[in-house]
C-alpha cells in the first residue's frame, strides 16, 4: 500500500502545482503608459510567424513624459518577399496611450554564443544589449503592446502558457499508478487468502 499512498501524495502535489501556475497566469501584470515611440531606435526581431506567414516583431523604446524609456514589442509585420528588403513601418508621431502585458524579457531564440546583433534585424533583444546599442537607460521590464494603434501591425498575441496542463497530466499518471497499486494489492491479498483445495 506504500506505492498507493505515494502515488496519491505525488498526484496531490502535482495538482497543487497546476493550481499555482493557473493562478499565476490569471494574475498576469498589465500596465498602461503614455509616451512617444522613438522611431530611430527601431529593431526587428527576426523569425516571427503569424498565421503561417514569416515576419518580424517590431521593437521600439517608448519615451515617457518623465524621461524614462520602456522597451515595447509593438506587434508583428510581414517580411517582404526578398529577405534583403526590410518592411515599411508606420510609427504614428506624438504621444500615445499604450497598454499591454509586462514581461521580464522578450522570448529568447537560439543564437550562437557571443553573437552580437548587427543592423536592424536581431535574433534576440536583450535589455542590456539594447541599452548599450541605443545609449538609452531602460526600465527593467518590457511591454507586449495589446492596445490598438493605427500602425498596421498585428497584435494577435498567443495566450501565455501557464504550464498547468503538464502538471495535471503528471497528476493523472500518479493517481493511475496509485489505483493500479491498490488493485494489485487487493488482488494478491485475495489470492493468498483463498483456501487450498
Amino acid at each position: 500500500m506504500a506505492a498507493c499512498a505515494a502515488g496519491i501524495l505525488l498526484g496531490n502535489w502535482q495538482s497543487g502545482r497546476a493550481e499555482q501556475k493557473r493562478a499565476a497566469a490569471a494574475h498576469e501584470r498589465r500596465l498602461a503608459l503614455r509616451g512617444e515611440f522613438l522611431q530611430r531606435y527601431t529593431v526587428l526581431l527576426d523569425n516571427k510567424v503569424n498565421r503561417g506567414r514569416p515576419g518580424y516583431h517590431v521593437v521600439q523604446p517608448l519615451r515617457l513624459a518623465d524621461g524614462r524609456h520602456v522597451l515595447v514589442n509593438r506587434g508583428w509585420v510581414a517580411a517582404p518577399v526578398h529577405r534583403e528588403q526590410l518592411p515599411q513601418l508606420r510609427t504614428p508621431p506624438g504621444r500615445h496611450d499604450i497598454e499591454g502585458r509586462v514581461l521580464d524579457h522578450f522570448p529568447r531564440a537560439y543564437a550562437p554564443s557571443g553573437a552580437q546583433p548587427e543592423g536592424r534585424v536581431w535574433q534576440n533583444v536583450e535589455l542590456t544589449t539594447f541599452a548599450v546599442w541605443s545609449g538609452l537607460q531602460l526600465e527593467p521590464y518590457v511591454i507586449e503592446q495589446h492596445s490598438p494603434l493605427a500602425d498596421g501591425l498585428a497584435r494577435n498575441w498567443p495566450q501565455p502558457e501557464s504550464g498547468a496542463e503538464r502538471h495535471e497530466s503528471y497528476a493523472l499518471q500518479w493517481y493511475a499508478l496509485a489505483a493500479l497499486s491498490a488493485m494489485l494489492f487487493i488482488g494478491l491479498s485475495l489470492r493468498r487468502e483463498r483456501p487450498a483445495s
